[in-house]
């Protein structure tokens, strides 16, 4: 469905690998590349509508944004060109996700993969309707879900470390105990990933292995916390991170961009707590709760997660 027909919309700079590509690709065969200077939700909308854009690229974070704008907002644009709208980069929770099939159709179509181009899954709105929160299975190399030695291989719906098995050989550069820490003795690399696979062969992605919480020797993954909260109606972005903590080692924190930063109130706190009850396990509700005007999100929507853990870490070593 991409074609010399196509009227591709880039809401990311092209700076970032994805983007770049995939404008390319379109480029080479002939149609049409709609480039957005700065993402804006409502922006968006409007060029789909003017430009006709029958195809598209995405991160989750700007699903979010969509269907958090006013619904007056959101039905005053006709999408109904769009044929495929292809998103990446991070999970997608699922009631989001879920959202925008409801509103766009089944004109979805996931992948995921890295920049290292060790191995790639996908996915159809049509499979994942089926296969709830996966992001598909592979098209490029094969999939291995490996155990805390990254040696021994788990059994299907056993979470560990996600491996591609690939001829596709890549180093990082100028740091050779990276590359070496990305591979297991078969010649498997991984990403950095945990998660599962179904007996289907969809793969499941449960979070960034260094994104993992270690509290009171539970091991807590952010992303499905951050997957819920975010499905607030008066949350704008979301990001978990774990802190220092003398008794646990670590606590959940959760960093909360609110809709309106008149809501950054201690009432609003609680709501958010009782919110968090409603879904998630004990361990996983937050210690803390803070609150910023905006997350530290690059433009292409990644997160910088890194910036806001160490905050708290480095704080906490200052004081002692």
């Amino acid at each position: 469905q991409i074609n010399a027909d196509s009227i591709y919309l880039s809401p990311a700079p092209l700076y970032h690998a994805a983007p770049l590509r995939w404008s390319m690709t379109i480029h080479r065969l002939g149609g049409t590349v709609v480039l957005m200077k700065k993402f804006d939700p409502e922006a968006a909308l409007s060029f789909i509508e003017q430009y006709r854009v029958n195809a598209s690229q995405w991160v989750p974070t700007h699903f979010v944004r969509m269907l958090k704008l006013p619904e007056d907002a959101r039905s005053r644009y006709d999408t109904s060109s769009l044929k495929v709208a292809i998103h990446a980069a991070a999970p997608c929770p699922v009631p989001v996700k879920q959202a925008m099939i409801d509103w766009w159709g089944p004109v979805l179509f996931e992948y995921y993969a890295g920049s290292e181009g060790n191995g790639m899954t996908f996915i159809s709105s049509g499979d994942w309707l089926t296969h709830k929160g996966s992001v598909g299975r592979p098209i490029l190399g094969a999939i291995h879900i490996m155990g805390e030695d990254n040696e021994t291989e788990l059994d299907a719906n056993e979470e560990g470390a996600v491996f591609f098995e690939s001829e596709n050989v890549f180093e990082y550069h100028g740091d050779n105990e990276k590359t070496a820490s990305s591979r297991n003795s078969k010649g498997w690399s991984t990403l950095g990933d945990v998660g599962k696979v179904d007996e289907d062969g969809f793969l499941y992605l449960t979070d960034r292995k260094s994104f993992m919480i270690i509290s009171g020797g539970v091991n807590i993954y952010p992303q499905e916390i951050e997957n819920h909260l975010v499905t607030h109606p008066r949350v704008a972005d979301v990001a978990v991170v774990g802190g220092p903590h003398d008794e646990m080692g670590e606590e959940v924190i959760a960093v909360i961009q609110p809709a309106d930063m008149a809501d950054a109130t201690d009432d609003f706190r609680a709501e958010l707590l009782s919110y968090a009850r409603e879904k998630l396990s004990g361990v996983k509700i937050p210690r803390r709760i803070d609150f910023l005007e905006a997350l530290p999100r690059h433009d292409t929507g990644k997160l910088y997660k890194r910036l806001l853990r160490d905050q708290y870490w480095e704080k906490a070593k200052a004081e002692t």
